[in-house]
């Protein structure tokens, strides 16, 4: 590993007033970054497909925006957040910065390392304890402005994170889900302690204005094109369009919905 390990000259003054606040930050990247507009995203390590894809999207979307994501660096949700927001992501881990963990992560860690920021409060060659997920915790739900968990189950760690946010008075928002899944984040709307996020558009707005992306062949489609034009220029993308609904082929002609 070739990363430099630094420490942090200042607590971030969003994690001086937590409960138990860290003595120590160590990091490597970009220190700046904790000065951006920070969401805390956490949940599952076995997302469903739903979550998987909702989580992707929304990590994106943020991401869109300029605003920096943050998670605990674990499997499933964590991973999910931080490769779709990136390079606006922060990682906080539950060991020292030597080496990664998990393993199957190590990918996703190093390019954080090299493009984005990774904290962790535990000096060199400490590894990661039952309890040291928890005290991450903290500090992921302290760098977010609110805290967004896509699943969880009763009992979940994730819950823990949602406690830490009552703690320090933040906004917890959970994704809708089906009857019997994802029951921990149920329980939350039913007691009112957390919010849903039924609208994307809607729920992002607070963040910034949403830019739509370019789309190339959206368009072109625009003047409505003969069909024939429309696939020497863009190929079968035509008929993938169609079927995502974007697309109306009619009369040999190609029309924006």
């Amino acid at each position: 590993m070739n990363f430099q390990i630094k420490k942090l000259h200042n607590i971030p003054d969003m994690l001086k007033n937590i409960s138990n606040p860290p003595k120590n930050l160590y990091y490597v990247g970009d220190p700046n970054l904790l000065n951006k507009r920070i969401v805390s995203i956490v949940g599952t390590r076995r997302p469903s497909n739903y979550t998987k894809d909702t989580t992707a999207k929304l990590a994106k979307a943020l991401s869109n925006l300029g605003v920096y994501i943050v998670s605990g660096g674990a499997m499933g949700v964590d991973a999910i957040a931080h490769k779709n927001a990136f390079p606006n992501t922060i990682a906080v881990l539950a060991n020292s910065l030597d080496f990664f963990y998990p393993m199957v992560n190590q990918k996703l860690l190093s390019d954080i390392y090299n493009k984005s920021l990774a904290i962790s409060e535990y000096e060199k060659d400490f590894k990661a304890r039952a309890y040291t997920f928890v005290q991450r915790n903290r500090l992921v739900v302290g760098l977010g402005e609110c805290l967004i968990v896509t699943e969880a189950d009763e009992g979940s760690g994730s819950l823990r994170s949602v406690e830490f946010a009552l703690e320090q008075g933040k906004k917890i928002y959970v994704l809708p889900h089906r009857l019997d899944e994802s029951k921990g984040t149920q329980k939350l709307l039913q007691s009112g302690l957390a919010e849903p996020i039924y609208d994307f558009n809607t729920f992002i707005s607070q963040f910034g204005t949403i830019i739509k992306e370019k789309d190339e062949i959206l368009d072109f489609c625009l003047n409505n094109p003969s069909l024939d034009d429309a696939i020497n220029k863009f190929g079968m993308k035509i008929y993938e369009y169609e079927l995502e609904n974007k697309l109306i082929i009619k009369d040999l002609k190609v029309y924006v919905v």
